[in-house]
């Protein structure tokens, strides 16, 4: 490809790595293993949060696989699938699990339609496309059967995919009806056709403030941070004003109304409730729309306490909570000099704006 890993390229808003990691938690996975390389460990438990186990690969796809068997645990079925294949849907899934009924392996496929040419030094030859299929995943087998299979597979020996694996060790593979929006990204120019089976989508800005009182207290709640001090937010429950601010932008750009309405003030069993809960809540109405969060950026407003020794932690939670990659999680602090409440050091206000990708 060029340039940057494949996985964390972004298609319509988001990481490739994360459209796989929605359509499996979608299809109601038990567990998902994201294997990456090293260097990606950090970057990929950012990304997926609680929903995922991240495990480190290896040097070749086959040693990679092997991890992911081992991190899988115990399993009636495993389904893998690469990253590089975006497009997969709960259907897809639910095809290739419903197809092991009868078989070691299921995988999606597709006839070759063009003429199959192979060329060597005394040129080009044609090859018989008769019964011949183009393998696509995910690629769901009975979990003993591929670990069965892996055993047996010479440990230097490569493999283009698990399948093979199991045909080599005697299994019973079936094939189901592929789909040409689970193309691999593999060539630069394969972008713009992915971005076009992906389906158009307009991008909504949404809006939010909040504005707390400060009091007397054992430390200040902020976009799910607690920094120390002898301070508090007043309010029905932590009082985070930076989250409130962000859950009302997010509500905002789908049309969902505010925070109140949704968790109201009134309703004792929110007392003291964590911001997070609210946040979580607006992010579930966003998934269910089929939609995605591409960016959120938070201002907090005050004289006390001092933001800035706190802001990358910040960031981190809420990169956390959202699922984003924390590049587009943005945390930023002012104040207003003295003037108003929050100069006074009575409160403290946040705004926030996020941009959520809705599905035209």
């Amino acid at each position: 490809m060029g340039g940057e890993a494949k996985q964390w390229r972004f298609l319509r808003g988001k990481p490739m790595l994360a459209w796989s990691l929605d359509a499996f938690a979608a299809a109601g996975a038990d567990r998902i293993v994201v294997v990456v390389a090293a260097g990606d460990r950090e970057r990929a438990e950012a990304l997926v949060g609680a929903r995922a186990i991240v495990f480190v690969g290896g040097a070749t796809r086959t040693d990679s696989v092997r991890a992911g068997l081992a991190a899988i645990g115990d399993v009636d079925a495993v389904l893998v699938h690469d990253a590089a294949r975006p497009l997969v849907t709960p259907e897809h899934i639910k095809r290739v699990l419903a197809a092991l009924e009868g078989a070691d392996g299921a995988l999606p496929a597709l006839p070759v339609a063009d003429t199959v040419k192979r060329q060597d030094l005394n040129g080009a030859t044609t090859v018989d496309r008769d019964g011949m299929w183009r393998a696509q995943t995910p690629q769901g087998f009975r979990r003993e059967a591929l670990v069965r299979a892996y055993a047996a597979w010479p440990a230097d020996a490569p493999a283009t995919d698990d399948a093979a694996v199991v045909e080599a060790a005697g299994g019973r593979v079936a094939l189901v009806p592929g789909d040409a929006r689970l193309m691999k990204i593999t060539h630069p120019e394969d972008f713009e056709m992915i971005e076009r089976l992906a389906g158009g989508t307009v991008t909504c800005i949404g809006q939010g403030f909040d504005a707390h009182r400060l009091g007397p207290g054992d430390g200040v709640w902020l976009c799910g941070v607690k920094i120390g001090s002898d301070l508090a937010l007043i309010g029905h429950s932590d009082a985070d004003a930076g989250l409130h601010a962000l859950t009302d932008a997010i509500l905002g750009a789908i049309g969902e109304g505010d925070i109140g309405d949704h968790f109201p003030p009134t309703d004792p069993k929110w007392k003291g409730a964590a911001s997070d809960k609210f946040l979580t809540h607006a992010l579930d109405l966003v998934r269910q729309m089929g939609s995605r969060v591409i960016n959120v950026d938070v201002t907090l407003i005050c004289e006390q306490p001092r933001i800035k020794p706190h802001r990358e932690a910040m960031r981190g939670r809420v990169a956390e909570i959202t699922g984003l990659p924390i590049e587009r999680v943005s945390i930023k602090a002012t104040t207003t000099e003295g003037m108003g409440f929050t100069g006074r050091g009575e409160g403290i206000a946040a705004q926030a704006i996020a941009s959520v990708e809705l599905p035209i």
